[in-house]
Order: structure tokens, then sequence, then C-alpha cells
């Protein structure tokens, strides 16, 4: 298949689909939920100053998540915040108690300890699960699709979780889990829905909001308001997320919002493009060096979020997002450094390539960015992969084209 960046423009139908649910309201629950864990500390919102001059944008802010939690990635997020809610739902708690010191006292622990949490994951979600359930004295088991590193593999392990890497892609291997769920009465944390399956995707989804409101605060805190936000998808949790949560925000005159996917497993710009009312999938093996963004699925209460509020989805080939990473790692004078691994920068890698690249002024002038803009990107991943990592921005893998 021919690799290229592409972008589809949304006909967005903003009134199919009630976004209530990723409010102020329910990012703040989530931020206090996440303030009260021991090792909460706000990740920091780099300015990129000197980047933003170079693109020729207004202002360049990008979330750093290689920060959250000592984890190295945003997704402790959701999986933290949908362990609290089930939890609290399976104890029959008002969800007022839902925190980090209820979840983890002596009486919960007394009777939930024999419970097992399961899910499937690239890496950055299983270690966020296997995180939160050590807190809890519980049980863990994370399948990994082929192809997963095996670092990543070793950091779920080191959280006390039983680990493995099978012989399917990611879409298969959440199949496995989910029967071994249904057969061993397991509890299955994935972010990703099916008929009978939607809480927890929902939880984790609204656990994300974190993030989204940290950034917003941080912007707003210095007088400024994103105009474009580029955040990147596998099955479209963080996405709807983010989308929805600043659709809320800012209705009275929305961002524009862009969902990335990497070529090989663009399943949410094939949805887009094809506007029939169907979910389109991708299959095979998926090899980009995105794992975090190697699902072939979409989720399904996430995609009536994007479909009526993203305003583009891009499609883009595996150089973007390296180049996004050999961006980050080598700021322009006084430019903060931001290591970023391969899922977490391709948002920044399309904004570079576009803005950069003679050949490609007829996207920016599709994506309506220019001088005045303020763009918002989302790096959610630190090097949690070092020897990709370092293929990329030591050894030039992935070279631009």
């Amino acid at each position: 298949m021919e690799e290229y960046l592409k972008i589809f423009k949304n006909p967005k139908n903003e009134k199919a689909y009630n976004i209530d649910f990723l409010s102020e309201q329910y990012a703040k629950k989530s931020y206090n939920y996440h303030a009260g864990f021991p090792v909460y500390r706000e990740t920091p919102l780099a300015d990129l100053k000197n980047l933003a001059e170079y693109v020729g944008v207004q202002d360049f802010f990008v979330k750093d998540e290689s920060w959250r939690f000592g984890l190295n990635a945003f997704k402790v997020l959701g999986g933290s915040y949908a362990i609290g809610k089930y939890i609290c739902e399976r104890l029959e708690s008002h969800e007022e108690k839902l925190s980090y010191q209820f979840i983890s006292s002596d009486e919960v622990h007394d009777r939930i300890k024999d419970l097992t949490f399961i899910s499937t994951t690239d890496g950055n979600h299983g270690r966020g699960v296997a995180w939160t359930v050590r807190q809890l004295g519980c049980r863990c088991i994370i399948h990994m699709p082929k192809g997963s590193a095996l670092e990543r593999l070793d950091n779920i392990k080191k959280e006390g979780a039983y680990a493995d890497i099978t012989e399917y892609n990611y879409d298969e291997s959440v199949r496995i889990s989910r029967k071994e769920a249904e057969q061993n009465g397991y509890v299955m944390v994935q972010d990703t829905a099916w008929a009978g399956y939607e809480d927890i995707p929902m939880w984790i989804i609204q656990g994300y909001l974190t993030m989204a409101y940290e950034a917003c605060q941080q912007i707003e805190a210095k007088g400024k308001r994103p105009t474009h936000i580029f955040v990147q998808a596998g099955v479209g949790s963080l996405a709807t997320a983010v989308t929805g949560f600043f659709s809320n925000i800012y209705q009275d005159n929305p961002p524009y919002i862009a969902i990335v996917e990497s070529n090989k497993a663009d399943c949410l710009y094939r949805t887009a493009e094809a506007d029939d009312g169907k979910l389109h999938t991708v299959t095979g093996d998926m090899d980009t060096i995105m794992a975090g963004l190697a699902c072939g699925e979409p989720c399904t209460i996430g995609w009536p979020v994007l479909s009526g509020y993203a305003d583009y989805f891009i499609s883009c080939p595996e150089y973007i997002s390296a180049k996004g990473m050999r961006v980050l790692a080598n700021p322009i004078e006084d430019d903060p450094k931001i290591i970023s691994g391969e899922s977490g920068a391709v948002g920044i890698g399309v904004v570079t390539e576009i803005l950069n690249n003679p050949m490609m002024k007829h996207l920016s002038n599709t994506l309506e960015i220019d001088g005045n803009s303020v763009v918002l990107c989302f790096s959610t991943e630190g090097d949690t992969n070092k020897e990709g990592y370092r293929k990329v921005v030591w050894d030039g893998f992935h070279p631009s084209c």
C-alpha cells in the first residue's frame, strides 16, 4: 500500500449525539480523583515559542505526558479511573466516596481481594492497569499483541501482573482477554466497547478528561485558547475525551479538532471517509511503529462523538511520527526538550510537516491554520520502547520524504 499523508474534512452533525458525559463537570470529577493519588503531579504544558515562530503559527503548545505518575504515559488515567468507578459500583458505594483513599483502604481490600482484572494492551494501558491493580492487592492479567516491545512487557511484569505476548494482532488479542474474562469471571478493563460492554470503556474515556482539563487550565492561565487541536487515535477513546471536552468548554467558538492515525491502522479515517453509517475496520498485522495506535476497530461509544464534533481525520505514514519525535528531541534554542515516543509525537509531526513542506501548502489551507493559530498537541508517551526510540532519533529510521 502506498503511504502518504491525507486529510478528510468531516461534515459534522453536532446535534446527532449528546456529549454531556464529557463536560467540565465530569472532567473535574476525574481530575479530583487523580489529584488524590500520592504520586499525582500536573504534567507540564510545553510552550514551544521558537517552534511556533519557525512553522508560522502564533503559539505551539504540547502537553507532555511522559511525566504522568512515573509511568511515562497518560494511559494510567483511564484505567485507574475506570477501576475506581467499578469498585464503587460493585460495593454499591456512593460516588462521593470515589477516591484513592477509599479504593486502597483495608475495608475495600477485604471485599475485593479475590478479584482478577484483565486487559489487552500494546504496553501503556496495560502498565497503567497493572499499576493500579497492584495498589489494590488484586490479581492482574495482561495480554499483548504480537510484535509488542519486550521492554513494555517487562515493565508490566514489574507491576506484579501476569503478562504475555500473543500470536495475534491487537483486536484478536482483545477477543482473547474477553473470552477469558467471560469464562472465569474476571473484570475486563478495556478502552474499546461493544454491545453489552460499555460502562468501563466510558469510564476510561472520562478518566482521560483529567489530561484535557489540565491542558485547558494551563493554556487559559497564559491568556490563550486553542484554535487547532491535534490528537492521535487508536480505537479513539483518547480522541473522544479530548474532542468531547473541548467541544463542551468552547461551545461558542470551538477549536478545529484533527484526529491523527497511522496509514496502517486508520479505521477512524476510513469510517469517516466512507460516510455510510458503518464502522470500517482494518485487519492484518498493522505493523506501524505507532504501536499504541495499531488498533483496527473503532470504539463504538467513541465514534458518534468523533463523527459529530471532530473537524478532520488525518491518516499519515511512519515518517510523520518519526519527524515529530526528532523535532521534540532537538528543540530550537531555549524551547523545552520533550522525549516523545512513536505514538506520542505523531500530532507534532503532522503540524511541522504540513507547515514546513511547500508541497503540502494545500493541506495547511484545508486545516485553516495560519499565523493567528494556537496549536495544542498531546505527547501521550515518552520513550516507553527505548530501543525503538533510539533507532528513530539517533539512527534516523524512517527519514522524511
